[in-house]
């Protein structure tokens, strides 16, 4: 199915969108959640390949899509609104699975952190996963704005909220509706 600009704004329903089991989803979030490391930007570039590339459960620009429903009006976590896969128990499901590990990692080892930080080997793993988390971050935002831009009103778009939001300091949800109306009049005169 070819893509159209239109197909970029509005994520329609594809043949290849599947639903999952709730057994799926709980063995992939939680998988998901003890290997992914680096937060949400890590856990959206692991999803994406997961349900998009691997499980085919979604079409790459309806899993953009949604993303950037979910980031611009719930700003929630993606995780949290699954609902698309499995219905409100899937959701519910894939939220506990996700952080189910990450509460217990934190739990065991957070008494020990102020210990184990004064380890220099310790304090030099915990530097070396800081940085490697943060080169994974700033890969997986690439990845999304080469989604994300692809075209003149998009790239336009994309630099002046950076600008706004590093120079000015404007709140991001302002950005992100402004964003949202941009995409919506750019559209209308391509819309048949």
């Amino acid at each position: 199915m070819a893509e159209t600009p239109s197909s970029h704004t509005t994520g329609s329903l594809s043949e290849a969108d599947r639903k999952a089991s709730l057994g799926q989803l709980a063995t992939l979030f939680l998988r998901l959640g003890v290997t992914a490391f680096g937060g949400p930007a890590a856990h959206i570039a692991m999803m994406e390949d997961a349900v998009v590339n691997r499980r085919r459960w979604l079409g790459r620009q309806r899993f953009l899509a949604l993303l950037g429903v979910l980031l611009a009006f719930l700003r929630a976590d993606l995780v949290a609104r699954l609902h698309w896969l499995a219905g409100g128990k899937g959701a519910v499901l894939a939220t506990v699975a996700i952080f189910l590990p990450a509460f217990f990692l934190v739990a065991f080892t957070g008494p020990l952190l102020p210990r184990l930080r004064k380890s220099k080997t310790v304090s030099a793993l915990l530097d070396g996963v800081n940085a490697a988390s943060l080169g994974l971050m700033l890969a997986v935002e690439l990845l999304l704005a080469r989604a994300a831009i692809f075209d003149l009103a998009t790239a336009l778009t994309a630099i002046g909220s950076a600008t706004l939001l590093l120079r000015f300091k404007v709140n991001p949800t302002w950005l992100i509706l402004t964003g949202a109306a941009f995409g919506i009049i750019y559209s209308v005169p391509h819309v048949r």
